[in-house]
């Protein structure tokens, strides 16, 4: 679904900053017994499909930041492999976050998208550009949101916005057969690789 003004928005994108619990997960936390005493570790689901987004999006030139309250090593693992540009874990303001995205980035309000599932996420999403939630955001993101995705979050929401964000565009079919001519390399089995020989 999308506002009759969300091609307009999206064509001067070049920064997408994502939440990641509800937006490149499905929501739920996992937590497993870890080490010595009462440590836990969490665990995170990603999406393929978003993954292969990231790429696309590379692919474009646009720049990919993540803003979240949660902190994990699952998470900054995965953005490690994702090569993101901006990541801020552990974050209770959200909008201070995406400023400092936007200092590092040159970026402003109108060359920015947000994607975000639930009301802790309104700070970012109403000061974007382009505003864009999940399929099964919570209402009031899904009433502020110019694009919402036709998958929900840890399901190819990701993937579904940043598609769109190229469509709009005009510049899908050249970065998709830029793609599909040298895709890119395995990340994580690359640094898997490394650390077994370190």
């Amino acid at each position: 679904m999308t506002t009759p003004d969300a091609v307009a928005r999206a064509r001067p994108i070049e920064l997408v900053v994502f939440d990641v619990d509800g937006v490149l997960t499905d929501g739920k936390l996992w937590s497993i017994p870890a080490g010595e005493g009462n440590a836990v570790a969490e665990i995170k689901g990603f999406s393929a499909h978003d993954g292969i987004g990231f790429g696309l999006a590379r692919r474009a030139g646009l720049k990919i930041g993540i803003v979240t309250k949660r902190t994990t090593e699952s998470v900054a693992r995965r953005m490690r492999d994702l090569r993101v540009d901006y990541l801020h874990q552990g974050v209770d303001r959200k909008f201070e976050a995406l400023q400092a995205i936007w200092t590092a980035s040159g970026c402003g309000e109108t060359q920015t998208c947000c994607m975000g599932d639930d009301i802790v996420d309104l700070p970012m999403i109403n000061r974007s550009g382009l505003a864009a939630a999940p399929a099964n955001a919570r209402p009031e993101l899904l009433k502020a949101a110019h694009f919402v995705a036709a998958h929900a979050g840890g399901d190819g929401a990701a993937r579904d916005l940043i598609e769109f964000i190229l469509k709009s565009k005009g510049i899908w079919d050249r970065v998709l057969r830029q793609y599909l001519a040298a895709p890119e390399p395995d990340y994580a089995a690359l640094a898997a690789a490394e650390e077994v020989q370190q």
